[in-house]
């Protein structure tokens, strides 16, 4: 079954700053960034790597319809957009790290992935040598991981531990 992502503004800003926004295009078939995704990241710094990326990403950007049942959740525009448009479009996995909108998705049914699961699947699929030195590098730019969190996931790669 193709990957087909729909992308919040959290996991392309995370992965931009460490230079591997690059393993979206590799792992999924189709990707769609939100119109209010893309207007969330333009809204920051000037010189952001993730707004840099928006101005030459070859990634569609849709304006995208807003399901009642997620407007409810009081998210915010990205995770709407994100969540309404895997809602309504089956075979879409929304890319979201909030979580809020990831207690909306479960409670919705929505398949989710986040920035920590794109660099599990990187690693999965030998896209790059290891994990660990990734989320290491997430983490020092400022990205909330706890380090129970981080072991558990580095768990279901074999050669993998956390410092």
């Amino acid at each position: 079954m193709p990957e087909r992502w729909v992308i919040n503004a959290s996991p392309i800003i995370v992965l931009a700053k460490i230079d591997s926004d690059w393993l979206i295009t590799e792992l999924a078939d189709e990707i769609i960034v939100p119109q209010a995704v893309v207007d969330e990241i333009n809204a920051g710094p000037e010189g952001d790597p993730a707004r840099r990326k928006m101005v030459s990403s070859p990634w569609p950007i849709r304006k995208i319809e807003i399901d009642p049942l997620v407007m409810a959740w009081d998210l915010g525009a990205g995770e709407t957009a994100v969540l309404s448009y895997a809602f309504r479009h089956e075979g879409w996995r929304a890319v979201v790290d909030d979580v809020a909108a990831r207690r909306c998705a479960r409670t919705l049914e929505i398949p989710t992935l986040g920035a920590l699961g794109i660099i599990l699947k990187a690693r999965q699929n030998e896209l790059i040598p290891a994990a660990a030195p990734l989320l290491k590098e997430m983490v020092s730019q400022g990205f909330r991981l706890n380090d129970q969190v981080i072991r558990r996931a580095l768990q279901t790669l074999v050669d993998e531990d956390w410092p």
